[in-house]
């Protein structure tokens, strides 16, 4: 019995839904337009830097390599303008919505946490926003999480040792959130504090 009769689907991943696709192009344009706006704030602050033959200092000089931003609707290309300066004096135009290196936005980032303590493997992540996200979701794989885990332990550690005493609180909310984690010994309890 060499017969082999396992049959692949071929362009599985390549789905295509045209309704996130609108989207996707919609949120490219909306965040160009929006990048364009700051860079015309910044420009307008050196309009009166001029070099001595009265072109000005500093002018738009290309743009950074495209890079995708990976968002709940999938990734997303960006293009950031660049600067420079004809005057010698340094200037760097960096965007407020999209700084260097970001590469996740951050509804995204923080979904990691809730799908972790959901049950969600740190092995699985990256298939579980695969689903959610679409099959360009890169970046997110298990390390990224291990990452992001040691992040939040840090986070955790500088509030817990915070004091209470510098606000006024009229009541304090507490409850522990079971995670769907599962343990031969006991559930992981997360403690949640609102005031």
């Amino acid at each position: 019995m060499d017969k082999n009769t396992v049959v692949e689907f071929s362009g599985r991943e390549e789905t295509t839904d045209p309704l996130t696709e609108i989207l996707r192009r919609g949120a490219r344009e909306l965040l160009q337009q929006a990048i364009e706006a700051e860079l015309s704030t910044f420009m307008d602050t050196f309009r009166e830097r001029r070099l001595d033959d009265g072109r000005a200092a500093v002018v738009r000089n290309g743009h950074l390599p495209v890079r995708d931003i990976q968002t709940g609707i999938g990734p997303v290309a960006v293009k950031v303008p660049k600067v420079r300066s004809k005057d010698g004096k340094p200037v760097t135009f960096r965007s407020a919505l999209v700084p260097p290196y970001v590469r996740k936005a951050r509804t995204l980032e923080s979904a990691l946490p809730w799908l972790y303590l959901k049950g969600v493997s740190t092995g699985e992540m990256e298939e579980a926003l695969r689903i959610l996200v679409g099959p360009e979701a890169k970046g997110l794989s298990a390390s990224t999480v291990s990452r992001l885990k040691s992040q939040w332990k840090q986070e955790y550690e500088a509030w817990r040792k915070q004091g209470l005493n510098k606000d006024r609180w009229v009541y304090i909310w507490v409850d522990g959130i079971y995670s769907g984690l599962r343990s031969e010994e006991s559930k992981l309890c997360a403690l949640v504090v609102i005031g």
